[in-house]
């Protein structure tokens, strides 16, 4: 894992700063997600930067990689999985990769295949190559999203940065709010590329390769979850664990020690036991968040699962006294908001396994591949209700409406009070808005229209297909992976999430919907597999995830500092209604409803627009019109 940036065409900035000022000041706000070297390199007209966290090769020449012959520079955020593979082909074909991290064959790769290279990697990946023969720049983002790439546009040239706070820190000029996106944002709590919170600055999307030449940008989608084409087909036990294993093992192919997060669920100890099975002899460290709030808590089935398969075991304690102290540092440190909760329990559970891991595995991706979220339960259940006589519907929402509140995990009447919510709805849009962080009726209330962004998923007739699709490139590349990445990168401690390797997506996608969902049974065909590694008890566990307190910490020890941020001067700056946040507040404390999610999206708006509000031209108050 890496951190890297790069100035193209010397754009001009507006206080005289040359490239490699900017390239400078850029690895200094980078030094967080690389603190083992730092390192920059120069070719007619380009500065490419790394900072470096050094998993494989750590002894090693240092990025940038530069081949000799041609100057064509790479520099690379993440992990070349197949990168053995690659160096056999390449010297095969009488072009020997200089010894190195796996990064080194990337140069070598575009030389032979040009753009296409992107289609033979596998792994977690943001990338750069300048080729300065043809004064041509190729950026590139893994398949599922795990690495982050932005960049601006200006002037006749391009920067590009790993996270948005370098951006800045280069002094790439003033910065705009962006409308649409902070709408999208307050809807489902994270940014969907190519949008980010300014206009100036775009993202890359998952699976995107972009190509800056002459001044003109070109991008494109080199690779899509192929779920909604792929045939389906009988699933087999042993195919799949082939495939499962050889992601594990391909991702633990480091030549330093790894730790597992391991929440206790069905993800998580499913890649620790396979891990464990790979690795019988090597010391592996588990580390887990722990809440006093029993519902939350999960420490007690992290260690059961840690004792059945020899690790040792760490917990992380977090309490809503973290929140105020931690959760703005985070927020400065990468310069975006975002909505989820668990960033900063993820965050602290991160700086806890980089005391003495650079890496370590998790378990996402497991659900949207899979079929696990509850909403993936209501695809069907919500179709039947539809059904059901109009006044029976009217009935039941206004029972389920009367249901009171509750600070417990996911109660049965939080997932109730949902699902009526969007009963009626288009199957896609009822999904979206399923996941929602502030409802639309609270939009309005607060000012603010809906998000209307198109439904970026192809037709298909089996909805099952479609909203798992939408799950993965949004919710999932947009929103978890982000969170993964922002929390464990402000640590340097690399994730590795053996569920999103190339050849267990493409096994995921051959599942027919029966092996995804049936009845009221999630990840039917991976309970089954898992079987052959965990106990039942584990295996067909509940489902909670990390989720935290916020509903009752809102009520008690946050109150106080929950109102002080809604009353920040940003969001009213914004078009925001100050008072419609203090009513959403006061409604929360006194159990008229739960606006938890709501108002966490708030406060981190709040926080970020505190960040933010330098950055604006003069005399931008508002968005309103971008």
């Amino acid at each position: 894992m890496c951190g890297i940036c790069g100035v193209i065409g010397f754009p001009k900035s507006p206080s005289g700063n040359q490239p490699q000022a900017q390239v400078e000041a850029m690895l200094q706000a980078l030094h967080h997600r690389g603190p083992n070297a730092m390192g920059a390199a120069e070719a007619a007209g380009a500065i490419l930067g790394a900072t470096r966290l050094a998993v494989r090769g750590i002894n090693d020449p240092n990025q940038p990689s530069v081949d000799p012959t041609t100057g064509v520079i790479v520099v690379c955020n993440g992990e070349i999985d197949n990168h053995r593979e690659l160096r056999q082909w390449l010297e095969d074909r009488g072009r020997p990769v200089p010894k190195g991290s796996d990064v080194e064959v990337l140069p070598g790769l575009y030389l032979e295949l040009g753009e296409a290279f992107v289609d033979r990697l596998i792994g977690a990946f943001a990338l750069s190559v300048w080729d300065p023969r043809h004064q041509r720049l190729v950026l590139a983002r893994d398949r599922a999203g795990e690495r982050p790439l932005f960049f601006t546009t200006g002037f006749g040239g391009l920067v590009f940065a790993s996270e948005i706070a370098a951006l800045q820190a280069a002094d790439v000029g003033p910065l705009t709010f962006s409308e649409l996106a902070l709408r999208g944002y307050l809807q489902f709590g994270n940014f969907v590329a190519p949008t980010s919170p300014f206009r100036e600055v775009e993202k890359m999307a998952p699976g995107e390769l972009l190509v800056f030449e002459a001044g003109a940008i070109r991008r494109r989608r080199y690779w899509r979850w192929p779920i909604l084409t792929q045939p389906k087909q009988t699933p087999s036990l042993d195919a799949f664990d082939q495939v499962f294993r050889e992601a594990v093992r391909r991702q633990t192919d480091v030549d330093v020690d790894f730790a597992v997060f391991l929440s206790g669920g069905l993800d998580s100890s499913l890649v620790a036991a396979v891990a464990r099975s790979l690795h019988p002899t090597q010391p592996l460290r588990g580390y887990t968040v722990r809440f006093r709030e029993e519902s939350f808590d999960e420490g007690e089935f992290a260690t059961a699962v840690a004792r059945r398969l020899g690790l040792e075991m760490e917990s992380v304690w977090v309490g809503p006294e973290d929140i105020p102290v931690e959760l703005p540092a985070l927020v400065r440190r990468v310069g975006e908001p975002l909505a989820d909760p668990a960033w900063l329990p993820a965050a602290l559970l991160s700086r806890a396994a980089a005391q003495n891991y650079r890496m370590t595995l998790v378990g996402e991706g497991a659900d949207e591949l899979f079929g696990g979220y509850p909403t993936y339960l209501g695809v069907g259940v919500a179709q039947r209700f539809s059904q059901l006589p109009q006044w029976f519907r009217n009935l039941s929402r206004r029972g389920i409406s009367m249901l009171p509140p509750s600070d417990k995990k996911i109660t049965v009447s939080y997932l109730l009070k949902r699902f009526v919510a969007g009963a009626d709805l288009d199957g896609m849009v009822r999904h979206q808005l399923w996941n929602s962080n502030v409802a639309p009726e609270i939009l309005h209330r607060l000012g603010v229209e809906p998000a209307d962004f198109p439904i970026s998923v192809p037709a298909s007739p089996v909805l099952l297909d479609r909203v798992q699709q939408w799950d993965l490139e949004v919710p999932l590349a947009e929103g978890l992976l982000t969170k993964a990445d922002r929390a464990s990168m402000s640590s340097a401690l690399e994730l590795r999430a053996p569920f999103l390797d190339l050849g267990v997506l493409e096994f995921a996608a051959t599942l027919p919907p029966e092996a995804r969902v049936r009845g009221f049974t999630t990840k039917v065909f991976l309970k089954r597999y898992a079987q052959r590694y965990l106990p039942n008890e584990i295996v067909h566990r509940r489902k909670r995830g990390l989720s935290v307190p916020l509903s009752r910490w809102l009520r008690g020890p946050l109150r106080d500092w929950a109102a002080a941020q809604l009353a920040s001067p940003g969001l009213r700056e914004i078009g925001l209604r100050p008072t419609v946040a203090a009513e959403l507040l006061r409604d929360h404390v006194a159990r008229r409803a739960d606006h938890a999610r709501a108002l966490w999206t708030l406060i981190v708006l709040g926080l970020w627009l505190d960040w933010a509000a330098d950055l604006r031209q003069p005399g931008q108050p508002s968005p309103r019109g971008s």
